[in-house]
């Protein structure tokens, strides 16, 4: 069975078409169990006796594939379906990490290959390697669906919305540099919004200000360390940082903002650097902001990236000579 992207799976489900099984997977586990979460919940009808028919099995515990599908292919009572969610499934590279094991195969494509009509069977995996045996029995059979993390503007549309439905507003520029500081985790983006969002009442507008008061910097010692490489002339290092950085989901021009703001805090601080290697760095800081937002070298990430990349190495450069 096809991959389901979440836009066919979001069109299903409004539609009102469930499927008997579902392989839910993918680095992004907020979005992936709010998936879970929202089938199971268009499973049952108003008057269907829930309490009796939803039920999760995590596979941390050994006999708890087998107990999930026997409960599988029993009836519902007093409701129109059964839900079995299976949690922590994890095919890994290796077998040693398994907790979907070889020795469930057998039972495993007995039940996929003849599933219960009355049940919906939705498997919450938090690895699924698919060069291994057991993912692709799962693949074939179910209907999967992969939940990448959100980068770049997809990231963005996420947080805006999550700030429309709370009833706040947030200006491009402090919502890139809120997500430059929490990440692409969804999970603790949607906590920051949810406070951001309350503290921002009666008004509602969510400033930069707000942002600086509320939110944990936890990319800062990532931002600072890249600044101080490049004072330091350690390229390798300095490359490594900015990778990480941008990897987690940073913003190029958020980040470049930072590490502007970084280089000015060390022009107060007599004797901490050469004067005269940091105006080259912040003059160069300021013609890669110019090339990124006119797309010198090639637009979009990987353009914004190599501007990045020559900003380390140009600036390591100058401080040498």
């Amino acid at each position: 069975m096809p991959t389901l992207s979440k836009s066919e799976l979001r069109d299903e489900l409004r539609a009102g078409q469930l499927r008997p099984v579902y392989v839910l997977f993918g680095a992004e586990t907020y979005l992936r169990n709010a998936a879970a979460k929202h089938i199971a919940d268009l499973a049952f009808g108003e008057g269907d006796m829930r309490d009796f028919n939803d039920d999760e099995y995590s596979l941390t515990r050994t006999e708890a594939l087998n107990d999930a599908l026997a409960a599988a292919e029993q009836m519902p009572m007093m409701a129109s379906r059964r839900v079995i969610r299976i949690s922590d499934v994890r095919v890994a590279a290796t077998a040693q990490k398994d907790t979907l094991k070889e020795d469930n195969e057998e039972a495993l494509s007995a039940y996929l290959e003849r599933p219960s009509p009355d049940t919906i069977v939705i498997f919450i995996a938090d690895e699924l390697s698919g060069n291994r045996k057991l993912s692709k029995l799962l693949l074939k059979y179910a209907a999967a669906v992969e939940f990448k993390q959100l980068f770049g503007a997809e990231l963005e549309r996420w947080a805006q919305k999550e700030f429309t439905t709370l009833n706040s507003t947030v200006d491009e520029k402090a919502l890139k540099n809120l997500l430059f500081l929490v990440g692409p985790d969804l999970n603790r983006l949607s906590n920051e919004i949810a406070k951001l969002s309350t503290a921002s009442l009666p008004g509602g507008q969510v400033t930069q200000s707000l942002i600086d008061l509320l939110v944990e910097r936890s990319n800062e010692t990532d931002h600072f360390q890249l600044t101080e490489h490049l004072m330091a002339g350690r390229s390798k290092e300095a490359l490594s940082v900015l990778q990480k950085i941008l990897d987690d989901g940073a913003e190029p021009l958020a980040l470049l903002g930072l590490i502007a703001f970084n280089f000015r805090k060390l022009a107060t601080t007599v004797g901490r650097v050469n004067p005269e290697q940091l105006k080259k760095a912040i003059t160069r800081t300021a013609a890669t902001d110019l090339a990124i937002k006119t797309s010198v070298g090639g637009g979009g990430p990987a353009g914004s990236r190599l501007q990045l990349e020559q900003l380390v190495l140009e600036t390591i450069m100058s401080g040498q000579k």
